[in-house]
């Protein structure tokens, strides 16, 4: 007779750019069940006019989700932390933090990207990283550190990214783990190590870049000083997918590999999953990405400004319901005003409803002026970018795609997801939400054993949360829509 396994019991932190939160996950009998413990604010503060992350209001809000699980008796097996990327700290040879780690959305990196491609061509450094060229990349922060000759950099003695950094917190160990490191733009993907040509181009030093681990990889306990305030026990922190996109990714639920995925959020993360990086010209000449994945793979996948520019609306209008606003979008005639959510005046404008309205008169096009109004202008002009994107990726990425899987708090949005199966003419596959989470706890599971492989662990995310299929209705008037969509982008 064969006995029964134990459940497995993982804690997940899932820290965005605008809220975190701790999730228990049990796995048992190959299936999955989620639950959220605590919720807080990732927020920015501005200090000197420049935008911080405060990290010790978020490592807080962490012990107080290790709190809350030891409070109702919860004994992880191990615990995962996964963050967005870009964004690092510095340290100093004691191990304290020099300062607030910046913000990836703060203006210090205005014209560091073109400042740098004077010292390294453009072409050479996506030759040896593969990555997106956009200004909050990690190379460009450094540098505008840099140029700045900011005494930081003297008294630097490691470089950790948000989860590397959260992890040192409750082990006191020091590594980068994969996902994130690739997110930098300073990681040579060819080699598998730090690009010394690119951090001695930027006036760093490699000494502060930490060795690069696998995700999956056991960092060590809990630290005892932690436990003893938490009150839980020296469990294993996982070096998980730390990316939160990789994290998403890894529990896409899908099967083969003709499929295309949006991880929908804060940012639309829309792309393939390949076994190796591609940095070949026409990927160049399209700003694709290729960031690090579970099990060996990447992700080549563009970058597109998501559900930012709604939420931002959501703020100026502050009672409107989210839910009736979608409701009221859907019932008004299809939008014939369209905006590139990529633009720079949405980055980070005081007022998005003004942004927005600044961009249609500059596009000779009409305003709307309603915040239903606003939000299918919004929602349409992102199904409408995922197509371009797709459009751009299938000219040189030659294997096929056949539906899309949309997972993140953005497949909770049924208009957002039907526009996109519209747009794109391709079955939509919406869920998981808490794709991150999901992904983040059952990585852990593989470093524990528990899982062997990716394709398990899409299979039991596939037995345990049931995605919603939205089919594309076929009409010209889209492809007159896209058609009109690309000459204002153009």
């Amino acid at each position: 007779m064969t006995r029964a396994r134990n459940p497995g019991i993982f804690l997940a932190f899932d820290l965005g750019a605008e809220s975190g939160r701790a999730v228990v996950g049990t796995l048992a009998d190959g299936r999955l069940a989620i639950e959220e413990l605590h919720r807080f604010p990732t927020r920015l503060v501005r200090v000197n006019g420049h935008l911080h992350w405060d990290i010790w209001h978020l490592f807080a809000e962490i012990k107080r989700g290790l709190a809350i699980a030891a409070a109702r008796n919860i004994k992880p097996d191990s615990i995962g932390i996964d963050t967005w990327g870009v964004d690092f700290a510095l340290l100093a040879r004691d191990g304290s933090v020099l300062g607030l780690p910046y913000s990836y959305r703060d203006p210090r990196t205005r014209g560091a990207m073109s400042a740098f491609f004077k010292l390294v061509p453009k072409r050479r450094i996506y030759e040896l990283t593969g990555i997106q060229f956009l200004p909050i990349n990690t190379l460009y922060q450094l540098f505008a550190v840099a140029r700045t000759r900011s005494p930081l950099l003297d008294v630097a003695h490691d470089l950790l990214f948000m989860p590397d950094l959260f992890n040192f917190l409750l082990t006191g160990r020091k590594q980068t783990e994969f996902t994130i490191a690739t997110t930098s733009q300073l990681y040579d993907t060819g080699k598998s190590e730090w690009s010394v040509e690119l951090l001695e181009a930027v006036g760093v030093s490699p000494k502060p870049m930490q060795d690069v681990v696998k995700p999956g990889t056991v960092i060590g306990k809990v630290l005892p000083e932690v436990c003893e305030e938490a009150g839980v026990h020296p469990c294993p922190v996982v070096a998980t997918a730390s990316h939160d996109t990789a994290a998403a990714v890894a529990a896409v639920p899908a099967r083969g590999n003709d499929w295309a995925y949006i991880s929908s959020g804060t940012w639309s993360l829309v792309g393939v999953e390949t076994d190796c990086p591609n940095t070949g010209q026409d990927a160049f000449k399209h700003n694709f990405t290729n960031e690090g994945g579970v099990g060996g793979t990447f992700r080549l996948l563009k970058n597109v400004t998501g559900l930012w520019l709604l939420r931002r609306c959501l703020e100026e209008w502050q009672k409107v319901s989210y839910a009736s606003l979608l409701r009221e979008a859907a019932r008004l005639p299809f939008p014939k005003t369209f905006i590139d959510p990529d633009s720079p005046l949405f980055a980070c404008p005081a007022s998005m409803t003004r942004a927005i309205g600044d961009y249609c008169r500059k596009s000779r096009q009409s305003v709307p002026d309603t915040p239903a109004s606003f939000t299918g202008v919004i929602l349409a002009s992102l199904a409408l970018k995922y197509r371009l994107v797709l459009d751009d990726l299938r000219s040189f990425h030659r294997t096929p795609v056949s539906r899309v899987h949309v997972v993140g708090g953005g497949s909770k949005n049924k208009l957002l997801c039907q526009m996109t199966a519209d747009a794109l003419g391709l079955p939509v596959f919406a869920g998981p939400a808490e794709a991150t989470a999901i992904g983040n706890i059952m990585v852990q599971a593989m470093a524990l054993g528990q899982v062997p492989s990716l394709a398990e662990i899409r299979e039991k995310v596939r037995d345990s949360f049931r995605p919603v299929e939205y089919r594309p209705h076929p009409s010209p008037a889209w492809d007159r829509t896209y058609a009109r969509f690309r000459e204002i982008m153009e």
